[in-house]
């Protein structure tokens, strides 16, 4: 499958749903969707991109009875790195050191910030 940017409504239900140990129905993501964003959910919107998500290939849907049912076929994690890493090259070139100098420009970084990013750095070096 090849990934590509959720629309913001879409990926709210996608928020939703992995809060859940799948399978979830609508309901439940009705719900949720509603307790988190404090709006509400019309059931034919939710099952609209419901719809949506599974003809991307995000969603896996089963029938059961007169319920149907929603199981992720992309982990959380999985979507946020394909949307970080392509927020990076369309943003600043590719050049992870662009978007740290970006996020910390005028900012002073704490002791603990350096001393993770320091941590980090040296597992990924070690790595290769």
């Amino acid at each position: 499958m090849i990934m590509k940017k959720l629309p913001d409504a879409e990926f709210e239900v996608m928020q939703a749903i992995w809060q859940f140990n799948p399978p979830v129905t609508s309901n439940m993501l009705i719900e949720v969707l509603e307790r988190d964003s404090g709006k509400v959910w019309k059931p034919q919107t939710v099952h609209t991109l419901l719809g949506r998500l599974s003809d991307k290939g995000f969603l896996r849907s089963e029938k059961d009875g007169k319920e149907r049912l929603f199981s992720p076929l992309v982990g959380r994690d999985e979507y946020l790195q394909f949307e970080t890493q392509s927020f990076v090259r369309q943003y600043h070139g590719g050049n992870r050191l662009n978007l740290i100098n970006a996020l910390y420009q005028g900012e002073t970084l704490s002791r603990d910030d350096v001393e993770e990013l320091m941590e980090w750095m040296n597992r990924r070096r070690n790595k290769k």
